[in-house]
């Protein structure tokens, strides 16, 4: 054994392992043990603090056990959010949340993978798994989001480039990997012009400053894509639909993480799974009807 591997620290940052039992992300984990909520080993855990599968670890007085299970059935849901809700899991004021319309999940809890603000709607991802969303969400990532903006007022090609060579917001300069004006499908509505415009990072409403620096408003902002997830035509706002094994695998490829092991089959699971995709496509086939 060489002198650095004799020196390295053992076990695994706490921070992690709770992220990992699906407890909330890295960062929330690393808010609860600096409030005082973690203790190992019967003690008031801090910053910085590595266990083991031989430690006994409490989360805000009850005991933690999946930390260390890598075997556990990562789960992924997509939410198509509307506008009008906030993705807290609650709120003083009594407006709707996300979790509202998500459902429960057994022994654990959904982590929200990044944001959506107040007034913007689309594509909102749900893991079970903290280190999974910690990937998803961090930067040195380098997953895109995409979005499709209406936009309010003059639109130049100047502008367009400016948005892509980058503009100095008060948190740092921001960009546009991408922009490109909507399809001729995308209805036109008088000063109004629909942008499909992509990021790289997710920081707090960047595409809304972003377009907002070149003195325009947006008054429409849905996010339809992360990295290579879309929302299917079927989910309609307000619903939700689970990932397959699959595309639970991709997702994490997407991520640069290894993928989970294939999870014991359940039956259960996936008759679950498929009775509320018919029912979405039901639904679907329903509206398109009264549509016509």
């Amino acid at each position: 054994m060489t002198e650095e591997e004799s020196s390295a620290p053992e076990g695994e940052k706490l921070q992690k392992v709770l992220a990992r039992a699906g407890l909330g992300s890295r960062r929330e984990m690393e808010r609860a043990i600096g409030s005082g909520k973690v203790a190992v080993n019967g003690h008031t855990a801090k910053l910085g603090d590595r266990v083991s599968e031989n430690d006994k670890i409490d989360f805000d007085g009850k005991r933690i056990t999946e930390g260390f299970n890598t075997k556990k059935r990562v789960r992924v849901i997509l939410y198509n959010k509307p506008e009008g809700q906030i993705c807290s899991r609650s709120d003083p004021e009594g407006r709707p949340t996300v979790y509202d319309n998500i459902p429960k999940i057994a022994n654990s809890r959904w982590i929200s993978v990044g944001r959506l603000d107040f007034n913007t709607s689309g594509l909102l991802l749900f893991t079970n798994d903290g280190e999974l969303a910690n990937k998803l969400m961090h930067p040195s990532s380098g997953i895109d989001r995409e979005y499709l903006v209406r936009v309010q007022g003059a639109v130049d090609n100047d502008m367009l480039q400016r948005l892509r060579d980058g503009v100095l917001l008060e948190d740092g300069l921001a960009k546009f990997t991408d922009i490109k004006e909507g399809s001729k499908d995308t209805p036109k509505e008088g000063s109004n012009r629909w942008f499909y415009c992509v990021v790289m990072e997710g920081r707090n409403r960047e595409v809304r400053r972003l377009w907002e620096s070149q003195e325009v408003r947006v008054s429409r902002l849905k996010r339809v894509r992360y990295g290579n997830i879309f929302i299917p035509s079927h989910v309609r706002s307000g619903q939700w639909l689970e990932l397959t094994e699959k595309e639970v695998a991709e997702l994490c490829h997407t991520a640069g993480i290894k993928a989970p092991p294939k999870p014991r089959f359940s039956p259960e699971l996936k008759l679950s799974r498929d009775r509320h995709q018919r029912k979405l496509r039901k639904a679907d086939t329903s509206r398109g009807t009264k549509r016509r």
